[in-house]
């Protein structure tokens, strides 16, 4: 899908946002290989050294942080990973009880607060594939040609976004008003059904 990007479509862009599961040294030494700059999170398993080869590997979970780094981020190495092929990571706080390690193969940057907004963007994508799959029907479809399937996604695509845009207007979140609406169609439904049902 990457090269696809680059090479068939030709799309200008500089920046890749991934999750971690799609973290693999293999892949971030690609892009590393396209020139292009990546950030994503790391499990907290994941093996790095931030010493310089003076001590082993150890998870990233078990990285000590002083002041400095938790502003602006410290150079590590990641296991297997060519010799000296280094990143940058970053200790980002998501919630009170949520912290996610950001590499990123950009070493000039030196700012958590400025990778927190750019993993924003991302948490953006994620919200909108929950979403979508959530509430539009959208892996419903069973039809076998390909421009049927097209179609429903275009139509489940319409949906989200006037679902969307309602939830915008009324204050409400996309969840909120889906349910309404189906809610609201139950009541009227068991006042005055489409189909009178007739018991003998």
């Amino acid at each position: 899908m990457l090269e696809s990007l680059v090479y068939s479509k030709a799309l200008t862009f500089s920046t890749v946002l991934m999750d971690s599961w799609y973290a693999t040294n293999k892949l971030l030494l690609h892009i590393d290989s396209l020139d292009k700059i990546y950030y994503c999170p790391l499990k907290r398993n994941r093996l790095v050294d931030d010493t310089g080869g003076q001590k082993s590997y150890q998870q990233i979970e078990k990285l000590s942080w002083d002041k400095t780094e938790l502003k602006q981020g410290k150079i590590i190495k990641i296991k297997k990973f060519p010799g000296a092929k280094k990143v940058k990571l970053f200790r980002v706080t998501v919630s009170t009880d949520r912290t996610e390690f950001i590499a990123t193969n950009d070493r000039s940057q030196n700012s958590t607060e400025v990778v927190q907004e750019v993993c924003k963007v991302r948490w953006k994508v994620e919200e909108f594939h929950r979403e979508f799959k959530q509430l539009t029907g959208v892996e419903s479809c069973q039809c076998r040609k390909g421009r049927i399937q097209r179609n429903h996604i275009a139509c489940a695509i319409l949906v989200w976004l006037r679902l969307k845009s309602l939830a915008y207007k009324t204050g409400q979140t996309i969840y909120q008003i889906k349910h309404s609406l189906l809610s609201n169609y139950l009541i009227e439904q068991l006042k005055r059904p489409d189909i009178p049902l007739f018991i003998l």
